[in-house]
């Protein structure tokens, strides 16, 4: 599929905007594949297969998905603590730092599928923000690409999925976006375009997103040049 940027800008209207965090705010690739390349070696699974599902997904079903034969709950403890004692290479992605310093604090926030520890720490380390209520993995009994994570993260808010906007990188995060009934924005940072056909928009990142807001409670304003698929 070719991608380009001759296409019409695009303006979004929306009371909240939901961020996933690994590939959307922050850069953590080569940690989450260092931790889980590490966590495969141990638990005799192919490091290159473990990768190539566990992105977007929680650890405990990405850890029931490879190895169906251990304490999930215990696994998942094992991968954090790796996941948690790998902080190299953490960054702030382009145009982050000015599109959350146009946000009020209650118009958005953070929908990962990390665990709370994990998902504060690493959004410490690269410098952004941490709103004082995010979804997480704990948050939810069954994470993306099931909707309940972003529902969850529109009622956190206090508007209706419809009312809000989703940014995502990941192919579960982007049908788990859409079934919820959000408009889905996804980057082409860690997924092919091909896998991103449940987004309403592609973009490459941030860097050429505008926000505002809009007058008399009326939300976020975000203007953008999305690819052309």
């Amino acid at each position: 599929m070719a991608l380009s940027v001759d296409s019409s800008p695009v303006s979004l209207r929306c009371k909240g905007i939901l961020f996933d965090m690994d590939g959307i705010l922050i850069s953590s690739l080569g940690s989450v594949e260092r931790s889980w390349t590490k966590w495969a070696k141990m638990r005799g699974v192919d490091p290159a297969y473990a990768i190539s599902i566990v992105h977007g997904r929680r650890a405990i079903e990405s850890v029931a998905a490879l190895r169906p034969d251990l304490d999930s709950a215990a696994e998942l403890k094992v991968v954090e603590d790796i996941e948690l004692a790998d902080g190299e290479g953490i960054a702030v992605l382009p145009g982050v730092p000015d599109l959350l310093a146009v946000l009020p604090a209650h118009r958005w926030t953070v929908v990962t599928s990390a665990t709370e520890r994990l998902a504060r720490l690493r959004l410490a380390a690269a410098g952004v923000p941490v709103p004082e209520r995010l979804i997480t993995a704990e948050t939810v009994t069954e994470g993306k690409p099931h909707p309940a994570p972003f529902r969850a993260g529109a009622t956190l808010l206090g508007f209706t999925p419809g009312e809000c906007v989703v940014f995502e990188d990941s192919e579960a995060g982007a049908l788990a976006g859409r079934a919820a009934g959000c408009t889905v924005v996804a980057t082409t940072f860690s997924h092919s375009a091909e896998s991103l056909g449940a987004a309403n928009y592609l973009i490459t990142d941030f860097s050429g997103i505008s926000a505002s807001v809009l007058p008399a409670n009326q939300g976020i304003g975000l203007r953008f040049t999305p690819l052309e698929r």
